[in-house]
């Protein structure tokens, strides 16, 4: 598979790479530089938001809203007139998290977890951020919450745990937004850690390996099925997008990467996009 730049952005921390069908525009974030960021494929036009504060995940809402996880909290974000609109911390007594990873679901609820700086301590959780405004903690005792998806018939939730250096899967309530059963999907070797994800149309999981290089494609019983090197050390999630919903988009970043580790790899913090034979899901937008 041919790796090309898709956005030359060279983000400290790309992250959570969001593709909207109706606007074919690729939405992402930096998440040490407090950016939201869109690129229109058709323009080739970025516009960027400034945050209050670090965004480490959102959703889409409705024409020029989006629903923001930052640090200090869930916001509704005017992406028209930059305001933001708090609607609460469920961590505002913990200054040692911070949120990260997110995503909705189909049945659209934002899901988004908590990492905890003070690593290897495990005080982060996983919460449900649902339309009626409302939060339900659904995961506790997690120590970097990363890549979430959910499978083709909406019945099994992906969910990973980069302290644990694991990716989980859980059984899925699509109704009722309910997880059970944990177990281990995949694990990662030491070197390094799993970190977004995307599952495609046939049930097959993509993520990115933080410090491994690459981008790992699981079968949906969990066994290595492909490996894509990246001219990058530090991929950090993926999507998929484009008009036929088959280009896989991969951000990632440069962060306490020094100058001499820069050199070998001057498209660290880059968005790629990589043509594949998959297809993946339209992004839901939150419901609320």
């Amino acid at each position: 598979m041919r790796v090309e730049v898709a956005v030359p952005s060279f983000d400290l921390h790309g992250e959570g790479p969001v593709w909207s069908h109706q606007e074919n525009a690729l939405y992402w974030v930096d998440i040490e530089r407090k950016l939201l960021q869109r690129w229109d494929t058709m323009t080739k036009e970025r516009k960027i938001w400034e945050m209050p504060t670090n965004i480490g995940s959102f959703a889409l809402r409705r024409a020029g809203s989006a629903l923001v996880a930052l640090r200090d909290g869930f916001f509704f974000f005017d992406l028209e007139t930059s305001e933001a609109l708090s609607l609460g911390d469920p961590e505002a007594s913990l200054p040692f998290t911070r949120f990260n990873d997110g995503k909705c679901d189909r049945k659209g609820r934002f899901w988004a977890g908590t990492m905890d700086e003070g690593f290897p301590n495990k005080r982060a959780a996983l919460y449900r951020f649902n339309p009626d405004r409302t939060v339900s903690q659904m995961l506790s005792n997690i120590g970097i919450s990363n890549g979430l998806g959910w499978s083709p018939d909406n019945k099994i939730f992906y969910y990973t745990d980069s302290a644990d250096h694991a990716i989980y899967t859980y059984d899925f309530d699509y109704e009722e937004g309910a997880i059970s059963n944990p177990r281990i999907f995949a694990r990662t070797p030491d070197a390094y850690v799993p970190d977004g994800l995307t599952v495609d149309r046939e049930g097959f999981v993509w993520s990115a390996n933080w410090d491994g290089w690459k981008v790992t494609r699981y079968t949906p019983g969990g066994m290595v099925d492909m490996e894509i090197p990246l001219p990058v050390q530090r991929p950090t999630s993926c999507t998929f997008g484009g008009e036929k919903m088959d280009q896989l988009f991969i951000t990632s970043a440069r962060i306490d990467l020094d100058a001499a580790t820069l050199e070998e790899q001057p498209l660290a913090g880059n968005v790629f996009v990589i043509q594949t034979k998959s297809e993946g899901f339209a992004e839901p937008i939150f419901n609320g």
